[in-house]
């Protein structure tokens, strides 16, 4: 879908449709109030016989509205004004597009980007309706026989009143088209089977991400990432027949004495649970175990997109976790690549077996920080639902800076503590550590696993169990944290 920014009154723009809103109790925006006027009351009239009553997400498409330009006028409920804040505006935005694509309208302009929303300005109104409208229209049908019919809607033109306000609205387009174009490469790796998005998939869509990009990518396959003495990470990927690969990519727009930010991503593109095998049900959702690798990864798009003045490293270790003859066993124990051995109690724990690896290979960057992304424990969908991001941390002033970003880009967190206390549950009688610390505050004792890979740098973890996938009938990937993670480095990169 097309994008583009619009000014003019809502009763003159020439368009296959224009979207305006109505407040509860049949309170007209401004946008369709000016519609109103221009028809001699014909919205109001409408209105009147309980057509809409102005609920949050109800629509009303008009056809021939008198006096107007535009071909069809469509009436989208925002719910009560004094109510009217970022998600009620998000959710106007949605039902909108929905609407729009169900009728035969190419085009439209939407005038929801005029309404005032707290705290935020047109750049913020303007990026979210891109990434909303773009989340909202998404599909992954392209492994269906017959894939779904086209609809006609093409492109959505975003309405700003003053000059300030477009160019504003023009910065808020750029980031928003990078935003919705990296949830949706998030979004295809992470719905894709795991019969086809294996470790070499991901690494072959690595290396095409750089050539189109002109970013820097590097595959090391088993026997570099052999010599390298990743132990714990190979440990995993010993029940595959899958090889393993460990994917570096680099995004080189600062100086060159200027430290990166390396993000890391768990890469298991399919997790049976190894010997500590998973139940049967739900199993099939278990290909988004690489969510962390996917949302890293698409970042790095963005990154690219928005040729960011900043060197970003992503760093993913990817293999399978299957069960197999000669797969880690409970009570294994591996030496990772820092040297400290791992009492191996659950296979089912082993994000943190390939995740930890990597945070020790990301001290030869000497970072400015460390951000890793999971889909790491059931416990953190237990603590937070599907709304917030689980956030630790060994930084204080980090985790604040992704906390504000999440705010930012509506795709939020919560900080769990990251105490010592929490060190012992991974106390073990034969190696340095355990590799899970029982059912007991299960997301803290994983990230208190992980921080004892992460003491040379400031580092924060980013649990997304519970908010890179979505269930039931709308199964699916979400792609998040991409939102957080583009706005955690635009203001690294002072945007």
């Amino acid at each position: 879908m097309e994008f583009s920014i619009k000014v003019g009154g809502p009763e003159k723009q020439k368009t296959a449709c224009a979207v305006v809103g109505v407040f509860d109790a049949r309170k007209l925006s401004d946008a369709a109030k000016a519609i109103d006027q221009a028809s001699g009351g014909h919205l109001a009239s409408v209105l009147k016989h309980g057509d809409l009553d102005g609920k949050l997400g109800a629509t009303l498409l008009l056809h021939k509205v008198p006096n107007v330009a535009c071909e069809r006028v469509l009436l989208v409920g925002l719910g009560k004004a004094a109510e009217f804040h970022d998600k009620q505006y998000r959710d106007a935005v949605r039902a909108a597009v929905k609407a729009l694509n169900e009728t035969g309208a190419a085009e439209a302009v939407l005038y929801l980007t005029e309404l005032p929303v707290k705290r935020h300005d047109a750049a913020w109104k303007v990026e979210q309706a891109a990434v909303v409208a773009r989340d909202a229209l998404y599909r992954f049908d392209q492994l269906k026989s017959k894939q779904d019919a086209a609809r006609p809607l093409k492109r959505l033109g975003f309405n700003l009143a003053g000059r300030g306000d477009v160019r504003a609205g023009e910065q808020g387009l750029s980031r928003g088209k990078a935003v919705a174009d990296a949830m949706q490469l998030a979004k295809d790796l992470g719905n894709m089977p795991g019969n086809l998005c294996t470790p070499s998939h991901l690494a072959e869509r690595a290396r095409k991400l750089g050539k189109s990009h002109g970013l820097a990518v590097e595959v090391l396959e088993q026997a570099a990432i052999e010599k390298l003495g990743m132990g714990s990470f190979l440990s995993v990927a010993k029940g595959s027949r899958q090889p393993p690969k460990f994917i570096i990519v680099q995004h080189k727009g600062g100086n060159k004495k200027d430290k990166p930010v390396v993000l890391v991503g768990k890469g298991i593109t399919f997790d049976a649970g190894g010997i500590s095998l998973k139940p049967a049900g739900e199993m099939d959702e278990m290909k988004y175990d690489m969510s962390g690798a996917a949302s890293v990864l698409a970042t790095m798009q963005a990154v690219a997109e928005l040729k960011l003045p900043l060197n970003v490293v992503a760093l993913i270790p990817t293999c399978e976790n299957l069960p197999d003859g000669a797969a880690n066993k409970p009570g294994d124990i591996v030496t990772s690549m820092s040297g400290q051995t791992i009492e191996v109690l659950n296979t089912d724990a082993e994000g943190r077996l390939i995740l930890c690896d990597a945070l020790t290979y990301a001290e030869r960057f000497e970072p400015a920080a460390v951000v890793d992304v999971a889909t790491l424990t059931g416990a953190c969908v237990i603590a937070l639902g599907h709304v917030a991001t689980g956030l630790l941390a060994n930084n204080d002033a980090l985790a604040h800076e992704l906390a504000r970003a999440g705010e930012a880009a509506y795709d939020r967190v919560w900080q769990m503590p990251l105490w010592d206390d929490y060190q012992e549950q991974l106390k073990s009688n034969f190696a340095d550590m355990a590799n899970i610390g029982g059912r007991p505050a299960g997301t803290i004792t994983a990230a208190a696993f992980l921080s004892r890979f992460a003491e040379k740098y400031h580092w924060a973890h980013l649990d997304i169990a519970g908010t890179a996938w979505r269930s039931g009938k709308d199964k699916g990937s979400t792609g998040r944290p991409v939102p957080l993670l583009v706005h955690f480095l635009l203001g690294r990169a002072g945007g």
